[in-house]
């Protein structure tokens, strides 16, 4: 076993009425990477900071070994000063004094482009970030230094899934150690050598992979229940014993009412803090059509920013960038959706405009009879910072909201998602993360709704609460778009996945992301596949006939002729989709002809995977084609 970096032993947190961590004792060392859990408010962060040494304890002893460098990056980062990213990431580099001037030039490049990589322009100044940017910038710096142990709280926010797939492979690859904070069970699953839980201020350490976690935890709190269980029992009888007939003055029976004192005392440390447990219920769908909404020929662009323009003011670079390009879908009600692709592509964007929030540049969006829609932001704009959670709720005064149709007092309804006494009355501005996303799915799920859109919601929330999110969101009658980098949570809760792709394109896959992933690596090795073929028969041998070279240096006649045809068939084919679609829109439609519409719903369905197939061939065929004009 390798040597210990750092340990803390019998380290305790006291917060004036009761104990955070107590008696916490951990040891690590190159090569652990540890999954560190446990319920929002379990003492995870201040565990973090105890480790990197940014807090003191309230007893017990911190060691580092000599020459050990730890970097933590936290939840909430902040900034001091306005600078570039790229000199903020630097800075993380200050107390490497020996670096030379070629190695700090190295350094420098190698900042940039983990930034760039981060989808951050290096260039740009730290004034004005977002929270996720912040957080991203803050990842950089923690990761520049490449120091012995890496305290990562919550790194996956804000990332999108190329992102943490990037950095899963960069940790993994990584020699020191590693604690990880996250919600994202597929990050941790892909990293996670042994688990640190936090539970009820005692740390219990256990190597292995994090699927043993379930397993685990509930065999403990099982034989935890089983022993307290035996613990009121044994107190319950002595009680008895001590208000029966046998006086407890006489001086040979003192000795037994300590000892019930005693255990009254240990069964108030081992039980006596009550977990609170949180509700959520979306209630009943409000009623509506069977058509939710439907986009036709959606295109939407934003202006084209782009820095390395050599000439702001030339005409190229006022040319709008498409973020959404000749969209077109139907969401009918009960579907389950969910939308994936990079920081930037333009999810929220097209989320906005489905919801009317945003005009498109062309095309419509068609909202369906009786549409009532509740949208989770990721920015949490429909927060405001100045009121509380009280008001939030009650925004024209009173202290009752009505929740599926029944009223209910806003302290009993705010008590459903954790939220304190004291705190119902405290600035929204001054709440965690995790706090005012408890308070928005309150906002959300206390409005009358049958269409629950959903933009991160898992950011900040820990795993219990995202267990009960996609309980409330499969148990919900309605229907549900989401976009979320948690891969575990998408494979969950959606159906079928709307992927962006290049320059615009959204393409939909039947499925969760697990699914959509696994059909973006087949076709990636297939087309690999594809272009080894196209330079085998690229290659020339001596042997070769005259008829095997031109074979082997110009396509055949059938495949320059599919190659003139294929777009012209994947055009029509798109228009009688489009046009298809269309009269599925019509609400009458199914009530005047319902064979009629299941027929036209078949064709559709023909039609789409018919498109799917002339698409791949076209794809073959360019790559084909590319390969034998390289050569």
């Amino acid at each position: 076993m390798a040597p210990p970096l750092m340990s803390i032993s019998e380290m305790g947190v006291n917060l004036g009425d009761r104990w955070l961590l107590r008696g916490v004792d951990l040891s690590v060392s190159a090569g652990d990477r540890l999954a560190l859990v446990g319920r929002n408010g379990a003492g995870k962060s201040t565990l973090m900071k105890l480790i990197a040494g940014q807090v003191e304890p309230d007893e017990g002893s911190r060691w580092v070994a000599p020459a050990t460098e730890i970097a933590y990056l936290p939840q909430s980062p902040k900034f001091k000063g306005s600078m570039s990213l790229s000199s903020y990431v630097m800075q993380g580099l200050d107390n490497h004094s020996d670096l030379t001037v070629s190695e700090r030039v190295k350094q420098a490049h190698r900042a940039d482009a983990m930034l760039d990589r981060m989808g951050m322009d290096p260039a740009r100044m730290t004034d004005g970030l977002s929270g996720g940017e912040r957080r991203r910038a803050s990842l950089a710096r923690a990761l520049i230094t490449e120091p012995q142990v890496l305290l990562l709280d919550e790194p996956t926010n804000h990332l999108d899934l190329p992102t943490i797939e990037w950095l899963e492979d960069m940790l993994r690859a990584r020699s020191g150690a590693l604690i990880l904070i996250s919600h994202d069970r597929a990050f941790l699953r892909a990293l996670g050598t042994g688990i640190i839980w936090i539970q009820q201020g005692t740390l219990r350490r256990r190597e292995g992979a994090f699927e043993q976690f379930e397993d685990w935890s509930e065999g403990i709190l099982t034989e935890e229940a089983v022993r307290l269980h035996k613990l009121d029992r044994k107190i319950a009888e002595e009680t008895r014993w001590s208000h029966q007939g046998i006086s407890a003055r006489r001086k040979r029976n003192q000795g037994r009412l300590r000892e019930l004192q005693d255990l009254r005392h240990l069964r108030a440390r081992q039980g006596g803090q009550v977990i609170a447990q949180m509700s959520m219920s979306t209630g009943k769908a409000e009623g509506g059509g069977q058509i939710v909404l439907e986009a036709r020929d959606l295109t939407v662009n934003i202006p084209n920013n782009n820095a390395d323009t050599p000439e702001p003011n030339s005409a190229d670079n006022q040319e709008p960038r498409p973020l959404v390009t000749h969209f077109n879908t139907i969401i009918r009600r009960g579907d389950r959706l969910g939308i994936v692709g990079p920081n930037g592509i333009g999810k929220s964007t097209l989320i906005r405009t489905l919801l009317g929030e945003r005009e498109a540049d062309k095309g419509y969006v068609k909202t369906g009879y009786g549409l009532l829609s509740a949208y989770f932001d990721q920015n949490r704009e429909r927060l405001n910072p100045e009121a509380t959670p009280w008001t939030t709720l009650c925004p024209d005064g009173g202290d009752v909201v009505e929740i599926d149709g029944k009223p209910r007092h806003v302290t009993s309804y705010l008590r459903d998602f954790l939220f304190d006494d004291y705190k119902m009355t405290q600035r929204v501005g001054t709440l965690s993360g995790g706090e005012q996303n408890r308070l928005l799915l309150a906002r959300i799920f206390s409005e009358p709704h049958n269409f629950l859109v959903l933009d991160e919601p898992t950011n900040d929330l820990d795993m219990e609460t995202i267990d009960l999110l996609q309980e409330v969101i499969a148990d919900y009658d309605g229907t549900v778009l989401i976009v979320s980098h948690d891969r575990d949570f998408l494979d969950r809760t959606v159906t079928s996945i709307l992927a962006f792709e290049e320059e615009g394109s959204i393409v939909p896959h039947a499925g969760g992301y697990s699914d959509y992933l696994g059909r973006l690596r087949k076709r990636k090795n297939k087309d690999k596949e594809a272009v080894k073929t196209a330079k085998k028969a690229g290659k020339a041998k001596p042997g070769d006939t005259g008829a095997a070279k031109a074979k082997k240096d110009r396509l055949s006649y059938k495949q320059v002729y599919q190659l003139e045809q294929l777009p012209k068939e994947i055009e029509n084919l798109r228009a009688h989709i489009a046009t298809g679609e269309a009269k599925l829109a019509d609400m009458a439609f199914f009530e005047r002809d319902p064979k009629g519409f299941e027929e036209l719903a078949t064709q559709l369905a023909a039609d789409k995977a018919s498109l799917a197939a002339k698409e791949e061939s076209w794809l073959e065929l360019e790559i084909l084609k590319e390969a034998i004009e390289a050569d």
